[in-house]
C-alpha cells in the first residue's frame, strides 16, 4: 500500500512540474552552465567563457540573462538558455552569487 502512495505520489508530482531531477541551484549549475563557466565559476579563458564567480550582476540580472539572453551579446547567451525555468534561472543565479 505504501509503494503505490509513492508511485502515485511520484506520477502527480512529475504531471504537475513540481519535481525535477535537478532542481537545486548547485545541482543545475553543475548540468547547465559547470561546463563552460567551470565547476567553481572560475571561467574558461581557453574557450573564453568568463568567470561567474564575483560576478558585479545582481541575482536577477543573471536570471534574466539565462531566461531571455542578452541582445548583441556574443556566444550561446546571446539568447535564452533551453529548458531553463525562470525559477531555476533564480536557483542558478542565487547559487552563481554565493560562489566565492
Amino acid at each position: 500500500m505504501k509503494q503505490t502512495y509513492r508511485v502515485v505520489g511520484l506520477a502527480l508530482s512529475l504531471a504537475l512540474g513540481s519535481t525535477s531531477w535537478a532542481s537545486t541551484g548547485p545541482e543545475l549549475y553543475k548540468t547547465k552552465c559547470a561546463g563552460c563557466h567551470g565547476a567553481s565559476g572560475e571561467g574558461k579563458p581557453a574557450t573564453k567563457a568568463p568567470a561567474l564567480k564575483g560576478t558585479s550582476l545582481d541575482p536577477s540580472q543573471v536570471a534574466e540573462r539565462i531566461t531571455k539572453g542578452t541582445p548583441g551579446g556574443k556566444g550561446p547567451h546571446s539568447k535564452a538558455m533551453n529548458g531553463i525555468t525562470e525559477d531555476q534561472a533564480k536557483a542558478i543565479a542565487e547559487y552563481i552569487k554565493s560562489l566565492q
